[in-house]
């Protein structure tokens, strides 16, 4: 599964079923209509490259009216004292994303004439596109596609590691529904490998550890590894990857691994989904450069991951 492999080949390894005979004719007969959700900080008009790029494929596309400025709403959450003891929820402190998440699907769903819905959720907007499901329901969503979200909670009792989440990614792994791969519902968790981390102190080279499934592992669904060229990028030297090692740490809680150059790849992963690793790959729409710094809507990149919003 580590092996470098060619641009068109995949590597995949499965125990899922396939999909059954009795598969909904609506996901087979159109194209499904696909909501973007930004990530923390984003704004709407970050992804209108993306968006751009899957109306060239055919998919009718709505992002999630969000500003920069609607990101400081967050701060309600520092008068609540689950937040100082590390047990926020993401309601009522994030109920004006909710919010806009709910516009955006309903103006999606009148583009679907009652089929179904593609969810795109990138970074932070991955993991709350999975509390919008489990609080507003997903009866009209047959897909949610994330890309570099950090899914995973960070490991407790690491010093120096801090929940940047204040407990909101604890809440999912205890009341959202886990992700699974099946006929009526997939989910599909994309993890960029563009940078590796470094410890600040000791040894940058120490092993790399990722959550791409070896032959001894048992995952519920596909797995896939897919590379841009024989290797992947080159390890960052010095401080910049001993700087970035420290923000996957707050995440994951280890510095010495592969990611995005924000998130980890270990944590875009969750079990029961088709994780899929892709090398070359930036984290953010901002900052990225579609020939020398690609990051996950970058149409090269996009043409790997397009087929998912096609099926």
């Amino acid at each position: 599964m580590g092996m470098a492999l060619a641009l068109s080949t995949f590597s995949i390894r499965t125990s899922c079923s396939s999909p059954s005979s009795s598969f909904d004719l609506r996901h087979s007969t159109s194209i499904r209509p696909a909501v973007i959700l930004p990530g923390l900080g984003n704004n709407t008009g970050d992804y209108q490259g993306l968006e751009v790029t899957l109306k060239e494929y055919g998919v009718p596309t709505v992002v999630a009216k969000v500003s920069r400025f609607d990101w400081l709403r967050n701060a309600a959450g520092l008068v609540d004292p689950n937040y100082w003891r590390g047990t926020l929820r993401p309601r009522p402190v994030l109920d004006w994303y909710f919010k806009r998440v709910d516009e955006a699907v309903g103006e999606a769903k009148e583009l679907a004439q009652g089929g179904y819905l593609s969810i795109i959720g990138h970074s932070a907007g991955g993991w709350l596109a999975r509390v919008y499901m489990e609080e507003f329901g997903l009866s009209d969503i047959s897909l949610l596609l994330t890309l570099g979200t950090p899914h995973l909670p960070p490991p407790k009792g690491i010093p120096g590691v801090i929940d940047q989440t204040r407990g909101l990614l604890n809440y999912l792994e205890a009341h959202c529904s886990k992700a699974v791969y099946s006929p009526d519902l997939k989910y599909v968790c994309i993890a960029g490998r563009y940078i590796q981390g470094a410890h600040f102190f000791g040894n940058p080279d120490a092993t790399v550890s990722s959550l791409v499934p070896t032959e001894n592992d048992q995952l519920t669904a596909e797995a896939i590894l897919v590379n841009d060229a024989s290797n992947s990028s080159p390890k960052a030297a010095g401080f910049r990857a001993r700087f970035i090692g420290q923000g996957y740490k707050q995440v994951c809680g280890q510095a010495d691994v592969w990611g995005d150059g924000v998130v980890p790849e270990v944590s875009a992963h969750l079990e029961g989904a088709l994780n899929i690793s892709l090398d070359g790959v930036y984290h953010s729409p901002v900052g990225s450069n579609d020939a020398s710094r690609p990051w996950y809507g970058s149409p090269p990149v996009v043409k790997k991951w397009i087929h998912h919003l096609l099926n």
